[in-house]
Order: C-alpha cells, then sequence, then structure tokens
C-alpha cells in the first residue's frame, strides 16, 4: 500500500539548480533546507486546512459579524490553533534565514572575490553610492532577512544577495523551480501565448532584485536590452555576476529608485516589468511608480505588474485576514494596505485608458523532469503560493 503512494512533499533540495554563484552548501546544510522545506509544506498543506475549521466552528460563532479582515485577523489571535499555526510559521521563516545566513557567512570572502571578479568594470553594473534608500526599505529587515536586500556589511558585499538565493527554496517548498525562477518564466509563457508576436527591444525590470525573475526574460527575448533596477547594490553585484555565469549577457544591472527613472527618456521601454515588488514600496511611492512605468513606455509596448491577488469583495474576510499574516509578522508592512488598493485606478491615473488595462493570472513554470508536478498544486497557503495576479497594461501605438 505504501509503495502505491504519490510523493506529495516537497522537491529535493539537492536538485536545486546551481550557477556560477551558488554558494557551496555540505550534506547538513541541504538536510536542514529539506527539513524547512517540508515543514513548510506541512503549515499549509496539514495545519492551516485546520486552522479554517477552527474559525468555523469555534471563533465565527462567537464573533458572528467580522466587518473587515481585521475583526477576523483579531479574533483569530486568540485560537490555539491559529497561535501555533502562526508561530512555526515565523519560526521556519527565522530558521530559514539563520540557515541561509550561514551559508553565505562562512564563504564571504569567497562570494564577494568572485562577484568583484565577474563584475568590476564591467559596463553593465551601474552602481550609484550616493542613492539614498527610501525609509519603506531602509528601516524594514523584509521577511525577517537582516539587512534586507540593501546592507553591505563590508565593501562589495554580496552575502544579503547569496542568502536570499540559495533560501527562497524553503519559502515556497520548491515552488519556483531549480532557479527559483518560475515567476519570470510563468510572465515569458503568458506573453508568448497571449502576446506571441511581441518583440521588446528594450524592457525594464522594477525591483529586479538578484535578477532570478529578469534572467528568463532575458533568455525569452535574447535580442532585447534588458535592465534590472533595483535600489540595493548587494543584489546587484550579485545579480550580474549570477546572469554572466548561466551565460546570459543581455541585462545592465542599475541601482535606482523605481520613483524617479529620469534617465530613461519619456517612451524608451517596449515592457516595463515587476515582479512581486509593489507590496514592498508604500502608499506614496507607488502613484510615482506607476506614473514612471506609463512615462517610460513606448507606444504599442506593455506594462505589467505581478502580484498575490487584491482583497475583492468576492474574497471571503477570513481568507483575507491569512493572507494579512505576512504583514503583521514577517516583516512586510505595506503588504496589507498594498492588497487593498484599486491598482486598476492607480493605472488609470497613471495615463492609461480604461480599454488598455490589462488582466490575468500566471502559476510558475517549473522543470518537473527534477521538481515534481505537484510544485504548484492545490495546496494553498495563501501568500506564498506560486501564483499570481497581473495587473497590466498596453499604451496604444502612435
Amino acid at each position: 500500500m505504501l509503495a502505491n503512494r504519490t510523493y506529495d512533499g516537497p522537491p529535493d533540495y539537492r536538485n536545486v539548480g546551481l550557477h556560477g554563484m551558488s554558494p557551496e552548501t555540505s550534506h547538513d546544510e541541504k538536510a536542514r533546507f529539506n527539513f524547512l522545506a517540508h515543514l513548510n509544506r506541512h503549515l499549509a498543506g496539514k495545519v492551516l486546512p485546520g486552522v479554517k475549521t477552527a474559525y468555523e466552528v469555534r471563533v465565527a460563532p462567537t464573533h458572528p459579524t467580522p466587518k473587515s479582515r481585521h475583526d477576523v485577523r483579531k479574533a483569530l489571535l486568540g485560537d490555539p490553533l491559529f497561535q501555533h499555526w502562526s508561530a512555526q510559521r515565523r519560526n521556519t521563516m527565522e530558521l530559514r534565514q539563520q540557515a541561509g545566513r550561514w551559508v553565505t557567512l562562512r564563504q564571504a570572502e569567497d562570494l564577494i572575490t568572485k562577484a568583484r571578479e565577474m563584475t568590476d568594470g564591467d559596463p553593465r553594473l551601474k552602481l550609484d553610492p550616493d542613492l539614498e534608500i527610501p525609509p519603506y526599505l531602509a528601516k524594514i529587515d523584509h521577511h525577517c532577512m537582516p539587512g534586507s536586500y540593501h546592507d553591505e556589511l563590508v565593501p562589495g558585499d554580496v552575502t544579503g544577495a547569496a542568502n536570499y538565493d540559495v533560501g527562497i527554496f524553503v519559502t515556497t517548498g520548491g515552488g519556483l523551480g531549480r532557479f527559483s525562477d518560475g515567476g519570470g518564466q510563468a510572465v515569458v509563457a503568458w506573453m508568448e501565448k497571449n502576446r506571441p508576436d511581441f518583440a521588446p527591444k528594450r524592457i525594464l525590470d522594477i525591483g529586479g532584485g538578484l535578477g532570478q525573475n529578469v534572467v528568463p526574460i532575458a533568455q525569452a527575448y535574447p535580442d532585447a536590452d534588458v535592465i534590472c533596477v533595483d535600489t540595493g547594490a548587494p543584489v546587484l553585484r550579485y545579480g550580474l555576476a549570477r546572469a554572466k555565469s548561466m551565460g546570459v549577457n543581455n541585462i545592465t544591472f542599475v541601482q535606482a529608485n523605481a520613483e524617479d527613472l529620469s534617465m530613461f527618456p519619456d517612451g524608451h521601454f517596449d515592457w516595463v516589468q515587476s515582479t512581486m515588488f509593489l507590496h514592498e514600496t508604500s502608499v506614496r511611492a507607488m502613484p510615482k511608480i506607476m506614473k514612471e512605468s506609463y512615462r517610460l513606455l513606448a507606444p504599442g509596448g506593455m506594462v505589467m505588474h505581478v502580484e498575490q491577488p487584491q482583497y475583492a469583495d468576492d474574497m471571503p474576510l477570513y481568507e483575507q485576514a491569512i493572507r494579512d499574516w505576512d504583514a503583521f509578522y514577517n516583516n512586510e508592512p505595506f503588504w496589507t494596505k498594498m492588497h487593498e488598493l484599486d491598482l486598476d485606478q492607480w493605472m488609470l491615473d497613471a495615463g492609461f485608458a480604461e480599454e488598455e488595462l490589462v488582466h490575468g493570472g500566471v502559476a510558475a513554470v517549473v522543470d518537473t523532469e527534477l521538481f515534481p508536478e505537484h510544485a504548484n498544486d492545490e495546496v494553498e497557503d495563501y501568500g506564498r503560493k506560486a501564483a499570481w495576479h497581473i495587473t497590466g497594461g498596453e499604451k496604444k501605438a502612435a
């Protein structure tokens, strides 16, 4: 009987794709990542359904008329199963950061040297040492990552980026594939299906970090000039070295604030893209980013913002409350506000017309030869599942 059971756990960390900047991992470090990935999958697939039952059976009857997701969240705080699930979910994130940080810090000198040798003098790395990191980034260790994306322990540091790269497998339970690029692969697949004749010459990826999602785009459009913009110098250094080691040479990594991209002229890009970026900005920053995206878009071009779904009226308040978890317990303070905003209206305010708006959905595309096909199955953890919504716009051709 057991021999016929279908394996329903995460893929093995030993199948993670390696590139020229990949930190080395020992047997025990791989085992630690595997354990944490399994724990995350267990919490999402086995424990969280019980939290929903507890809400329906124990919590809701004593709080019968919630007016918002905040009422539901506050009611859940007193339930022991929610407390258990929430504490364990937070623990897995902290343990994932500890595990990844140890891997990268013990080989920090080698990683920094390797990145420096691969990027020094390369015009495809454009850093701005005078760039002021926005407060909504500078003051937050996003998803419990020490120093977030921008902190530099020593000159030329890349350890934060390497930590993110080596450990995102754990957070997603392997759902983003061998190179954690399932989001970028999904965007390419959507474009190839829905815009098969689209041939962008210039592509802008906003908030691209270490570039794991922009690399598939650059690979799919090898004749395009691709720009990856981020505020963090460490992720940009690592990103260029990572891309070069994978044979991808048409990406330039630029340190800049997406609120002001005046170094690029109007209509410069045929495609402006962001993947899971908007929730790490702010209410003040978002309209500026939206307007810059529109300004930079050439006639006939496409803007695509890929994010977890908004809190629409048809989304149950319980689901909204669980999705809000990252805002309160995973150092993502803008998550809750961003997901209640009317993104369509922000696109209209930026300059798009109603008939130019584009919507859709994508799910991570992974290498199923090594990563089981169930990686993006029905297991739903409300915020980590590798499936996203598209809010975009096509600027009318001149």
